[in-house]
């Protein structure tokens, strides 16, 4: 693609233009997979079937742990997950070493993928130990040791010492130092509070209860600054969230009933058990039209069960969460589990997550006294979700061995692409573009790598990942 800013190729003289079009318009007639023209001068039509593949587009999808290569494959998201203790072994000296190594993030970025990061100071396990640092533990030391069962034991901070809130802020801006600089970190899971980063604690087990929203919020606040690229995300519909505009991640997702628990919340609102606070969470019905929702899989129906007997009932669930990924479980990151013979329902539930955008019409009108053609596209998104990153769309010429000649910037809000809503985007291209032999192809950029990297959901040739719209052949 080392030709992407090229806009070089053959002009040919202002007399042949009217010539040009009465070719191109028996070229076009033949070329395309649904055509529609008559005179040229009143410009010419295509239609497009939409498809029905599973792709792996950026942004969506599932997000496997990031250090389980085998399961990251062609999935375009990864899952990290932050231990407190890892990365500030000392006071105020910071080490990310070992989770840029253990989790390949040099690899990931150097093949496009993005992150979900989710910052733990409790995460549950077999064996007791601490997840924040020793030294902040003697600073505090006012949480609860717990083991409740033989899967669960650890330790869970007061978060209402303010010695802990302050240290956290602290910690947050040092992980955005280093992590929230550009896009490669997409989504954030405001973790932070109670058992993985999902506020709750078990306190029927005597574990100190979580603070109330004024607290709550000063473990909130750090986030907006040290990751001005990424999109937030909070484990419920907090006022915190309705208040900045986050987005939801549900843990239980798959789970009939904690789902439907979680939809409720997000339909009406309520209160909070954890901190015992009434009306802590807001109505967000609408909050997917502008901030992601994320999560993962509920872990106590069995994998093989949600996408066998239940399929139809987890894909139901995502639809109605307008659910645009889900990690680290995940189907692919269960291969054990799953086996081999569930790959067309894995694909149905990839199927159902994010954005699914495809162009319905494509529409040509000459503008003779500029040499020039206005290219209307309808576009349409049969996903559950809109993109929430407004990336770059352009036009592409090839000439006949497919070598990109150049490209013309669509004037297009990705963000603004709604599933069930109608949006025409008019462009105006030279007609030099349109020389026999030459192919127009449309194609969106990640600016992370400044190239097209999304499959549109439309049935078309492609050209690496740009898809064809129609060739003057």
């Amino acid at each position: 693609m080392s030709q992407r800013f090229s806009t070089t190729g053959n002009i040919m003289p202002k007399r042949s233009w009217r010539l040009l079009a009465l070719v191109l318009l028996l070229c076009l007639t033949s070329c395309a997979p649904h055509g529609d023209s008559g005179d040229f001068a009143r410009g010419v039509h295509f239609t497009y079937e939409a498809s029905e593949e599973a792709f792996y587009n950026p942004l969506i999808g599932f997000a496997p742990e990031a250090d389980y290569e085998e399961a990251v494959g062609e999935h375009t998201l990864v899952y990290v997950g932050v231990l407190w203790k890892d990365i500030e072994p000392e006071e105020g000296v910071y080490d990310f070493s070992q989770i840029e190594e253990v989790n390949h993030l040099e690899q990931w970025r150097e093949e496009g993928k993005h992150v979900v990061l989710r910052f733990i100071c409790d995460k549950p396990s077999e064996e007791e130990h601490m997840d924040i640092p020793q030294w902040l533990y003697e600073k505090t030391g006012d949480g609860t040791f717990y083991a409740y069962d033989s899967t669960h034991k650890g330790y869970s901070p007061d978060y209402s010492n303010e010695v802990l809130i302050e240290a956290h802020a602290r910690a947050i801006e040092a992980l955005g130092e280093y992590f929230g600089q550009d896009t490669f970190v997409s989504y954030v899971e405001l973790g932070s509070l109670g058992h993985w980063g999902e506020w709750h604690v078990n306190y029927e087990e005597g574990i100190v209860r979580l603070p109330k929203e004024e607290v709550r919020e000063e473990y909130v606040t750090p986030y907006l600054d040290a990751f001005p690229h990424a999109k937030l995300l909070m484990r419920r519909p907090f006022n915190t969230a309705e208040k900045y505009g986050f987005g939801l991640y549900d843990d239980t997702a798959g789970n009939p009933e904690s789902t439907s628990t979680w939809l409720e919340w997000i339909q009406e609102g309520g209160d909070y058990n954890q901190a015992e606070e009434e009306n802590a969470l807001s109505p967000m019905p609408d909050a997917w039209k502008t901030a992601p929702i994320g999560g993962e899989l509920n872990s106590d129906i069995p994998m093989t069960t949600m996408l066998s007997s239940q399929l139809e009932t987890t894909v139901s669930l995502l639809e109605q969460s307008h659910t645009s990924f889900l990690g680290p479980y995940c189907p692919t990151a269960l291969k054990e589990e799953t086996g081999l013979g569930y790959e067309a329902c894995i694909d149905a539930v990839r199927k159902t997550l994010g954005y699914r955008l495809r162009i319905e019409e494509a529409a040509y009108e000459e503008l003779p006294e500029e040499s020039a053609y206005i290219v209307s596209l309808t576009w349409q998104n049969d996903g559950v979700a809109p993109m929430y990153w407004d990336w770059n769309v352009y036009l592409y010429s090839y000439d006949e061995n497919q070598t990109l000649l150049g490209r013309w910037p669509v004037d297009l809000q990705t963000t603004a692409l709604l599933p069930g809503e109608t949006v025409v985007s008019q462009t105006e291209v030279s007609a030099e573009w349109l020389e026999q032999g030459h192919t127009i192809a449309l194609g969106i950029e990640d600016p992370m790598v400044e190239e097209p990297v999304v499959y549109l959901a439309m049935e078309t040739e492609r050209i690496g990942l740009t898809h064809v719209l129609w060739t003057n052949s």
